[in-house]
């Protein structure tokens, strides 16, 4: 990795647990805003002061973000969009480019790819051509794969969520995103067989902080190298306690029990 990505890139990965904290907030795009992205300002903020290492968010909310209020955060650009109301909500579509990230002072762009869409050649296709780009101006690239449509049945299943691991880092994904398979034995087979980090994604709404901390400790037993975890962190009731209970799982080896003991003894942050 050229120097400048390898700047870039540890402010991403953290250099000294080899981790990351990312905190998704592009769902804007294809949802519409949810109720803990209303006030983008605030939830930057709070995201900054639980200890993400790296927010995701699409060009036309990084022109409106204060770096200089958040200097130790990294700011991802998400240059790759669909919405709900299309008819083909799982074909994602450039809407932005490597140059523009580096003009708005990113540190790493993203793009989506939904393997098993019919679509799934072009997205594949763009993929190529954005790592490739990202080569050229020292950017790092996080690649977000999941199986959706066509044959596949399960996006859930190991060996799914394995290719959509290995086929981000065989085109080029500095950080790969993928769906937590369900136990650390079965989510260790993506981890091996991945040539860089893997992060995963929060899915569905969890209810209960229990739950997500006992996914996010066995996705770390199992090689995991952190989260990327959007409307489990940003819609929660305590989102800067539960950022700073995630953080020390993530960066100090925190167990679940810690993590528990964290929220209780902020019982009174908001």
């Amino acid at each position: 990795m050229e120097v400048g990505a390898l700047r870039r890139f540890n402010r991403i990965i953290n250099p000294q647990s080899g981790r990351a904290i990312i905190v998704p907030m592009d769902h804007g795009v294809s949802d519409g805003a949810p109720r803990g992205l209303r006030n983008m300002a605030k939830a930057i903020s709070d995201m900054s002061e639980g200890g993400a290492d790296a927010v995701l968010l699409h060009k036309g909310l990084i022109h409106k973000a204060r770096y200089e209020d958040h200097l130790h955060l990294g700011f991802i650009m998400h240059i790759s969009a669909s919405t709900s109301l299309s008819s083909r909500p799982n074909k994602k579509m450039l809407v932005g480019d490597v140059e523009e990230a580096v003009r708005l002072g990113a540190d790493a762009v993203s793009i989506h790819i939904n393997l098993g869409d019919a679509n799934e050649r072009e997205m594949l296709h763009t993929a190529g051509m954005i790592a490739d780009q990202c080569n050229r101006w020292g950017m790092p690239l996080l690649m977000m794969l999941y199986g959706r449509g066509g044959l596949i049945r399960d996006s859930f299943n190991v060996d799914v969520v394995a290719q959509c691991a290995r086929v981000g880092a065989e085109l080029g994904a500095d950080i790969v995103k993928v769906s937590y398979t369900g136990t650390p034995e079965s989510f260790a087979k993506v981890t091996e067989c991945c040539c860089c980090p893997v992060v995963i994604a929060g899915g569905e709404m969890i209810d209960s902080d229990v739950r997500l901390f006992q996914m996010v400790y066995d996705s770390l037993q199992a090689g995991g190298a952190g989260l990327s975890i959007g409307r489990n962190v940003f819609d929660h009731p305590r989102r800067v306690t539960l950022m700073k209970a995630l953080n020390a799982m993530v960066h100090s080896g925190a167990t679940v029990e810690d993590a528990m003991t964290i929220m209780a003894d902020h019982a009174d942050e908001a």
